[in-house]
C-alpha cells in the first residue's frame, strides 16, 4: 500500500506545503510549573522528546519510526506533560517537512495512538489538496487505492466500524478529497462502483451514504470558495447525470432495508440531495409517498423524514403544473400530523418537559410550515385544500406558542408575509369598491364575505393576535426590565436582536389590525381586564400587552383609537393607583409611559388626557426606582415635539397656557431629577417654547428668562466667588458645575431655537473668560510638566469645561437666524469676541490639547453665515489650518477626530467663502491643495471621499472665476491629472470610482475645449506649434506606459483618446475607464465590485425609498417619532 517513490524527492521541494488548519492542530502548549526537585528528570526527558523529534525530522533515508511519533504526540495532547510545549513545536516542525506525507501509510498502519493516525491523515489531506496536481500518476494512484482500501477495510467489518467510527468519518472526508481532484475526469467508474458495492452489505452501503452525503456537501454547499467554476459545474453535471443510480439506490434501501442506522443515514443523504436533483426524482416517483406514509409516522425516523419533506416544501419558482402535487402533499401531510396530535393541542408543556427529539421536531415542524406558506400559500387557496390549509395554520398558532426564540421568529416570518399579503388584497379590492369574492372556492358562486380571504382566515387571524400580543417583542423606548434575578432594573445595553423582531412584529400586529380593528381591540381589552382585576397579573403579561397597545398606533381611525385608549388609559392609571410594591408601580409606570408616548394624535386631540398624562409624568420623575426618571424625561420629551402648541396657547377651562404654570413649577419638578434628566426636561420645555406659530400668544423671551432663572442664578454665584477669588473656578466641584449649566443650556438652545440668543447675551462674555482662564491653566500646567499633564484629572476636567463652551457656540451658531439672531447680527456681535481666545488657544497649544471641536465650530460659522464672514476667514485659517495639518499628516492613524473635523472645514470654506482662499499667503494656498491630495489618498473611506468632493468643487470653483483660474491650472493641473491616476489605479481607492471617473472627465474636458488658456507646458523647450491638448495627450501617454509595462501602445492610444472624447457623457466616460482598469494586471484578478459601487448604491437606495413609501401609504407602520407633523 506505500506510494513512496524516488520521484517525491524531485516534486515536494518545488510545492509550498500549506500548514496544517487550526481546527486540527495539536493543542497550544499550557504553563505548567515545576519544582526544583524534578528539574534534571524534566530536562532530560525534555531532551527526550527533542531528540525523539530530531530522528524523526532527519531526511537520512532510514524507516520513519512511527513508535517515536507516537512518543511525540503523547506529550503534545498530554495537558499535564511538561514536555508538551516541546512536543507541541516538534509536531507543527514534522508537519511543514515536504515529505512527510510519504509516511502517512507508515504512520496509519502502526501507530498506535489513534491521534497520531489522525496527524497522518491531516498531513495527507494537505497534500492531497495543495499537490495532487503535481504528483506523478502513479503515486496518485497509489494514494487513491491505499484510502479506497482502508475505508473498505474498515467499512466492511461491523465492530471495527463501530470502534473507527470517527476515524472513519475522517477518512471518509479525506477519500472526497480525493474525489474532488479526480473526478469525474480520472475516475469515471467511481458512482456505477459505490452503487455496485453498495448492494454487496449493509454495512458498507451505510458508510457509501456518508460519503454520497459529503460529496454532494462539497459540491453544492462548500465549493464557491474552495474549487474554481468550471470544475465545480463539471462536478455538478455528473452527479446530475449520474443520480438516477443513486436514487434507485435510496430508494431501493428505503422499501427493502430493515437496518435503522442505514436508514437514516439514508434520509439524511437524500435530504441534501434534494436541494439540487431534478424534479422528475421527487414528483414522478414514489419518493414522497414513501416519505410521508412509511416514515414519518415512525418515531424513529420523523425528524430526518421532515428535513427531506421540508426541502420540498421550499421550493419555488416552479412551474403551475407542480401547484396540484404540493396541495396533494400538503394535505398528505396535514392528516399525518394529526394522527400524532391535534392542532388543538397546548405544545408548550410537551417542548418544555419532552425529549431533545421532541423539540428538535417541534422546530423542525415550524420550518416546514412556514416555508411551505411562503412558498406555496396561493396554490393552497383552493375548495379542496382549504381546509388542510386552515389546519395547517392552527398547527402553525400552535407551534408558535411554545417558549422558544427561534421557533418563534421561524413562525414570525410566515405571520408576517400572510398579514401583509391579506392587508395588500384587502386594501386593493376596497380601492377599487369591489366588495365580492377574492377566491372562488366552489362553494356556491356567491360573491359574499364568506367566501373572500379574510373571512377564510379570520379564526385563524383571531389566535395569530393572541400570540403576537402574548409575545410582543420589547420597544427600544422602554427602559425598564427585568434581570436574570427577577428584579425590576434600567436596561444597560440594547439588544439588537429584540430590536429588529419587535420591527417585524409590530408591522404584523399593524396589519392584522387593519385586518379587523373589533378583534385586535377586544382581544387587548380582555386582557387588560385580566391585569386590572389581578386574574393574570404578571409583569411579563402587563408588559407585553402595553408594548402591543403602543405598537398598533395609527392603525386604528381616530374614532375608534378615542374610544379604545380612554379605556387602556384609565385602567392603567387605575391599576398605577391600586398596586402596592416599587417594582409593580415602575412596570405599571413605564408602561403607561410607552403607550401615551405612542399616540400623540389622541393626546392632540384631547387636552384634558393630555394634561392628566404630563401630570403623570411629573410625579413620576419624583420615582427614585432605577429607569423610570429617565423614561419619564424621555417620554416628556417625545410628548413636548409632538404636542407643543397645546403647551404654548391657551386651551377650554384653563387659566393661562400650561407652559406658565409648568415653568412657575419647575423647581418643584425637576428638585428629584439627576443633572442629565434636567437637561432632557430643559430640552423638552425649549421644544415647547421654539412653536412660534400665529396661535401662539405667550410672551416667549420673558418665559425664556423665567426658565433659565436657575441655572442663570448658580452661574451669577460661581462668578461672584470668582471676583472675590479666582482660584475658585479651579475647584473639582465648581467646574462640574458649569459643565452642568452649560449642557442645560445647549439643550435648551438646540430646541429652542434662534431666540436663545437672549439668553446666551446674559453671560456670553463670562463663558468666554472661564474658557480664557482654563486655556491659560491648561496651557501653565503642560508648560511645568510636559504633555503628561493632558492626562490630570483636574486638566481633564477643564478641558470637558472648554469643550462644553464650544458645544454651546456650535448649537447656537447652528440655530441662529432672523429675527433674533440673523447672520450679520451674529457675525458682528459674537464672532468677534470669541476668535482671539479660542484660536489663540488653539494654534499656541500642544497637538493634544487641541480640541476638535474648534474646527467644527468654524466650519458651522462658514456654513451658516457663509458671506458675512469672509472677512475673518484668513485669520481662522491662519489659527488653525498648519497646525492642524502638521499632525493629521504625521501618519494615517493619530487624531482622527481632528482630521475628519479639519477637511470639513475645508469643504465648508470652498464651497461657501471660495475667494477667501485666495485672499491668504501662496504657500498657504499650495499647502490646501496639498492637503486636499493627501486627503484623498487617504486609506479612510469617509476622509478619502471628503478629499474627492472638496477637490471637485475647488476646480468648479476655480472655472467660475477667471481672475485665478489660468494661474491655477499652471501651477497645479497636470499635478492633479497625475494624483487622480495614481490614487484610482492602486487598487486602495475603488470605492472613491465615480468621483475619479468625474475628476478626470473634468480635467480633461477642460484641456481639450480649450479653456485652459495658459500653457501647460515649458515654452522654452517646446516644439514649434505645441498646444495644450496635444501635449497632455503625449504625456499621459508616457505616463501610462512607464507606469505599467504590461499595457501595449495601441491600448495607451485607444484609452487616452477616450478621454479626450468631449462627447462622451459620464456614464460612457466611466465604463471606458473600468474597461481600462479591468484590463491592467493589478485589477484581472481582484474583486471589481467596487468599481461599480455607484450602481449598487444607487439601486439600494431606489429599494429604501421604494419601501419607505410603501410604509407611509399603510396607516400605522411608520413610528409617531417618524412621522413629520405638518402643522408644527
Amino acid at each position: 500500500n506505500s506510494w513512496t517513490s524516488s520521484a517525491t524527492k524531485s516534486v515536494t521541494t518545488t510545492v509550498e506545503f500549506i500548514p496544517l488548519d487550526q481546527g486540527c492542530r495539536p493543542p497550544p502548549p499550557s504553563p505548567q510549573t515545576h519544582s526544583r526537585n524534578n528539574s534534571n528528570s524534566t530536562m532530560a526527558a525534555s531532551n527526550g522528546i527533542e531528540a525523539a523529534a530530531q530522528r524523526l525530522l532527519s531526511p537520512n533515508g532510514a524507516e520513519f519510526d512511527v513508535t517515536l511519533l507516537d512518543q511525540v504526540v503523547a506529550a503534545a495532547y498530554n495537558p499535564i506533560d511538561p514536555n508538551r510545549a516541546v512536543a507541541n513545536k516538534a509536531l507543527m516542525a514534522l508537519q511543514d517537512t515536504p515529505d512527510i506525507w510519504t509516511k502517512a501509510d507508515a504512520i496509519l498502519e502502526r501507530a498506535q495512538n489513534p491521534q497520531s493516525r489522525f496527524f497522518g491523515l491531516q498531513v495527507l489531506d494537505d497534500a492531497i489538496r495543495t499537490r495532487w496536481r503535481v504528483l506523478p500518476p502513479e503515486q496518485r494512484e497509489g494514494i487513491k487505492n491505499y484510502v479506497v482500501g482502508k475505508v473498505i477495510q474498515i467499512s466492511q467489518d461491523e465492530n471495527l466500524m463501530t470502534t473507527e467510527k470517527v476515524f472513519l468519518s475522517k477518512l471518509n472526508l479525506t477519500l472526497v478529497q480525493i474525489l474532488k481532484q479526480e473526478w469525474p475526469h480520472n475516475w469515471p467508474s467511481f458512482i456505477p462502483d459505490l452503487v455496485g458495492s453498495s448492494k454487496t452489505s449493509e454495512i458498507l452501503c451505510e458508510n457509501n451514504m456518508q460519503i454520497l452525503k459529503l460529496l454532494s456537501e462539497e459540491v453544492f454547499d462548500f465549493s464557491r470558495d474552495q474549487m474554481v467554476t468550471e470544475k465545480v459545474k463539471t462536478m455538478k453535471e455528473s452527479l446530475n447525470s449520474e443520480f438516477s443510480a443513486i436514487y434507485y439506490l435510496c430508494e431501493f434501501i428505503l422499501e427493502h432495508s430493515k437496518r435503522p442506522s442505514l436508514l437514516k443515514v439514508t434520509l439524511q443523504t437524500l435530504q441534501r440531495f434534494l436541494t439540487w436533483i431534478p424534479l422528475g426524482f421527487i414528483f414522478q416517483t414514489q419518493l414522497i409517498d414513501i416519505l410521508l406514509n412509511r416514515f414519518f409516522p415512525e418515531h424513529m425516523f420523523r425528524n430526518d423524514t421532515l428535513d427531506c419533506l421540508t426541502e420540498v416544501a421550499s421550493l419555488t419558482d416552479l412551474e403551475p403544473k407542480y401547484d396540484p402535487l404540493f396541495r396533494k402533499l400538503f394535505s398528505g401531510f396535514v392528516a399525518q400530523l394529526g394522527n400524532i396530535f391535534s392542532p388543538e393541542t397546548d405544545l408548550t408543556q410537551p417542548f418544555e418537559n419532552g425529549s431533545e427529539e421532541d423539540c428538535i421536531f417541534i422546530q423542525h415542524l415550524a420550518i416546514f410550515l412556514s416555508g411551505f406558506l411562503k412558498a406555496h400559500l396561493k396554490a393552497l387557496e383552493t375548495s379542496e385544500t382549504q381546509q388542510s390549509l386552515i389546519t395547517g395554520l392552527y398547527y402553525l398558532v400552535r407551534v408558535s406558542e411554545v417558549n422558544d426564540v427561534e421557533i418563534f421568529r421561524i413562525c414570525l416570518e410566515a405571520w408576517h408575509m400572510l398579514a401583509n399579503d391579506l392587508y395588500q388584497t384587502d386594501n386593493e379590492f376596497k380601492r377599487h369598491g369591489y366588495g365580492g369574492s377574492v377566491l372562488n372556492l366552489g362553494n356556491n358562486g356567491n360573491n359574499n364575505a364568506a367566501a373572500s380571504r379574510k373571512f377564510m382566515y379570520g379564526p385563524v387571524l383571531t389566535g395569530v393576535r393572541r400570540v403576537m400580543i402574548a409575545k410582543m417583542a420589547k420597544p427600544e423606548e422602554v427602559l425598564i426590565v427585568e434581570d436574570e434575578n427577577g428584579d425590576i432594573v434600567r436596561e444597560t445595553t440594547k439588544d439588537t436582536d429584540v430590536i429588529a423582531q419587535y420591527k417585524t412584529m409590530r408591522e404584523t400586529l399593524v396589519y392584522l389590525t387593519h385586518l379587523n380593528c373589533d378583534d385586535t381591540e377586544n382581544i387587548m381589552l380582555s386582557k387588560l381586564t385580566a391585569q386590572v382585576d389581578g386574574s393574570e397579573w404578571s409583569w411579563n403579561n402587563l408588559n407585553t400587552l402595553c408594548w402591543a397597545i403602543g405598537s398598533i398606533s395609527g392603525a386604528m381611525t381616530e374614532d375608534e383609537e378615542k374610544r379604545f385608549l380612554v379605556t387602556v388609559i384609565k385602567d392603567l392609571l387605575g391599576l398605577c393607583e391600586n398596586k402596592r410594591g416599587k417594582d409593580n408601580k415602575a412596570v405599571i409606570a413605564s408602561n403607561i409611559m410607552y403607550v401615551v408616548g405612542q399616540y400623540p394624535r389622541f393626546l392632540k386631540a384631547h387636552w384634558k388626557f393630555l394634561k392628566t398624562v404630563v401630570n403623570k409624568l411629573f410625579e413620576f420623575m419624583h420615582e427614585v426606582h432605577p429607569g423610570v426618571q429617565d423614561m419619564a424625561c424621555d417620554t416628556f420629551l417625545k410628548i413636548a415635539t409632538k404636542c407643543k402648541r397645546k403647551f404654548v396657547t391657551l386651551q377650554t377651562d384653563e387659566r393661562v397656557p400650561f407652559i406658565v404654570e409648568l415653568v412657575d413649577s419647575l423647581p418643584t419638578i425637576i428638585s428629584d431629577l439627576e443633572p442629565h434628566q434636567v437637561q432632557a426636561f430643559y430640552e423638552a420645555v425649549g421644544c415647547m417654547l421654539s412653536d412660534k406659530g400665529p396661535a401662539v400668544t405667550i410672551d416667549r423671551p420673558q418665559l425664556l428668562v423665567k426658565l433659565m432663572e436657575m441655572p442663570n442664578r448658580n452661574w451669577k454665584l460661581i462668578m461672584e466667588q470668582a471676583s472675590a477669588n479666582m482660584e475658585s473656578l479651579y475647584e473639582p466641584n465648581t467646574i462640574k458645575e458649569i459643565i452642568k449649566i452649560l449642557k442645560t443650556n445647549n439643550k435648551t438652545c438646540g430646541t429652542i431655537g434662534s431666540i436663545y440668543a437672549n439668553q446666551l447675551q446674559t453671560f456670553f462674555l463670562d463663558m468666554l473668560n472661564v474658557y480664557k482662564v482654563y486655556s491659560e491653566r491648561i496651557s501653565t500646567t503642560i508648560a511645568q510638566q510636559g504633555a503628561v499633564a493632558t492626562q490630570l484629572s483636574l486638566v481633564r476636567t477643564m478641558r470637558s469645561a472648554k469643550k462644553e463652551v464650544l458645544r454651546l457656540l456650535i448649537t447656537f451658531i447652528d440655530k441662529s437666524g432672523p429675527p433674533e439672531s440673523d447672520p450679520k447680527a451674529v457675525s458682528q456681535g459674537f464672532i468677534p469676541p470669541v476668535l482671539d481666545p479660542i484660536l489663540g488657544d488653539y494654534h499656541r497649544n500642544i497637538p493634544g490639547a487641541r480640541d476638535p471641536e474648534v474646527l467644527t465650530l468654524f466650519t458651522t460659522v462658514v456654513e451658516k453665515l457663509k458671506s458675512q464672514i469672509i472677512g475673518d476667514v484668513p485669520r481662522i485659517m491662519e489659527a488653525v489650518f498648519e497646525c492642524t495639518l502638521q499632525m493629521i499628516t504625521a501618519n494615517f492613524e493619530d487624531f482622527p477626530e481632528h482630521r475628519i473635523r479639519f477637511y470639513e472645514f475645508i469643504r465648508a470654506v470652498n464651497s461657501h467663502c471660495f475667494q477667501a482662499l485666495f485672499n491668504i499667503p501662496p504657500e498657504h494656498q499650495k499647502l490646501v491643495v496639498d492637503s486636499v491630495v493627501w486627503a484623498m489618498k487617504h486609506t479612510e473611506r469617509n476622509i478619502s471621499d471628503t478629499g474627492l468632493n472638496i477637490l471637485h468643487e475647488l476646480l468648479l470653483n476655480v472655472g467660475k472665476t477667471p481672475n485665478i483660474a489660468q494661474g491655477f491650472y499652471q501651477q497645479y493641473l497636470l499635478a492633479l491629472i497625475q494624483d487622480v491616476f495614481a490614487v484610482m489605479t492602486d487598487r486602495l481607492h475603488k470605492s472613491g470610482f465615480k468621483m475619479h471617473a468625474t475628476l478626470l472627465r473634468h480635467m480633461f474636458h477642460l484641456v481639450q475645449m480649450n479653456q485652459v488658456t495658459i500653457p501647460l507646458f515649458d515654452p522654452s523647450t517646446a516644439t514649434a506649434g505645441q498646444t495644450n491638448p496635444a501635449f497632455l495627450r503625449e504625456h499621459i501617454s508616457k505616463l501610462l506606459i512607464s507606469s505599467f509595462p504590461n499595457l501595449t501602445r495601441s491600448q495607451v492610444a485607444k484609452f487616452v483618446d477616450g478621454m479626450f472624447d468631449v462627447n462622451m457623457d459620464l456614464p460612457t466616460f466611466k465604463t471606458h475607464l473600468r474597461d481600462f482598469l479591468i484590463q491592467l494586471k493589478e485589477f484581472s484578478v481582484e474583486d471589481n465590485s467596487g468599481l461599480f459601487g455607484e450602481e449598487a448604491e444607487a439601486q439600494q437606495r431606489q429599494q429604501m425609498e421604494a419601501q419607505q413609501a410603501y410604509r407611509s401609504a399603510v396607516p400605522g407602520l411608520l413610528k409617531p417619532s417618524e412621522i413629520i407633523d405638518d402643522d408644527l
